[in-house]
């Protein structure tokens, strides 16, 4: 079987200026900071996992209004042979309701200043800025 992309789905919830991140702990952007999701399911919309993952994270409830984007994320090794692939759907939520606590593959979770992530006070995964901006230019 050829390896393959996979698809992942990333919750983008702004709520009081601030916006709802994770640290992830896994690879292969272990101790970055970046939205909160994972894959998506046989049978499941990367809106509904987009929500999903967002539960099972950080504990936190919101709504998926729209598709802000798609991510490519592919890293190399040193021989140039592909790694990791991810191709990720950036969904807009709505905050309901639930404080962040960091579970699943999540090593710590918060509600970070949006001026924060836009200047790079915390390592970040690839993309959070411009993802992040395009949701304020949503909004």
């Amino acid at each position: 079987m050829q390896p393959r992309p996979k698809l992942g789905a990333i919750a983008v919830v702004i709520h009081d200026d601030h916006v709802l991140l994770v640290q992830r702990r896994n690879p292969p952007n272990a101790g970055q900071w970046g939205f909160p999701g994972g894959h998506v399911e046989l049978g499941e919309t990367a809106l509904q996992a987009a929500t999903r993952e967002l539960l099972e994270e950080t504990g936190v409830v919101a709504t998926a209004d729209a598709y802000l984007t798609n991510v490519d994320v592919i890293i190399r090794g040193p021989d140039g042979a592909v790694q990791h692939h991810y191709l990720l759907a950036a969904v807009q939520c709505t905050y309901v309701s639930g404080a962040p606590k960091a579970d699943d593959d999540a090593m710590d979770a918060a509600w970070v200043a949006i001026n924060d992530v836009l200047t790079d006070s915390r390592p970040m995964s690839r993309d959070v800025d411009t993802v992040l901006q395009l949701a304020l230019d949503r909004a």
